[in-house]
């Protein structure tokens, strides 16, 4: 496969623009002239970094009540996946 990448987080205290100069850059390799695979792996990648979510939202101006409302619903639901992935692998653990 060969597809490794490392993306810091971008700063949190510029809330109205995206800073991209903290990200490496995507890499994909087109293999066999298979542009349609590729473009299936970039957009896999692109979805996964979250860069599709943050250009919605910067799209249009957020309140800030509306950015910690936001902030603390994926925190919450982050939290709840750890706790829900602890608990499937503690019962394989013992």
């Amino acid at each position: 496969m060969g597809f490794t990448r490392r993306l810091d987080k971008p700063c949190d205290a510029m809330k109205g623009e995206i800073n991209l100069r903290g990200f490496s850059s995507l890499e994909v390799r087109v293999i066999d002239n298979d542009l349609e695979r590729a473009m299936k792996v970039l957009k896999k990648k692109i979805q996964s970094d979250g860069l599709f979510r943050r250009l919605k939202l910067k799209k249009s101006y957020e309140k800030p009540s509306e950015y910690r409302r936001r902030k603390r619903r994926e925190s919450e639901r982050r939290q709840r996946l750890a706790r829900l992935k602890r608990t499937r692998y503690s019962r394989y653990s013992r």
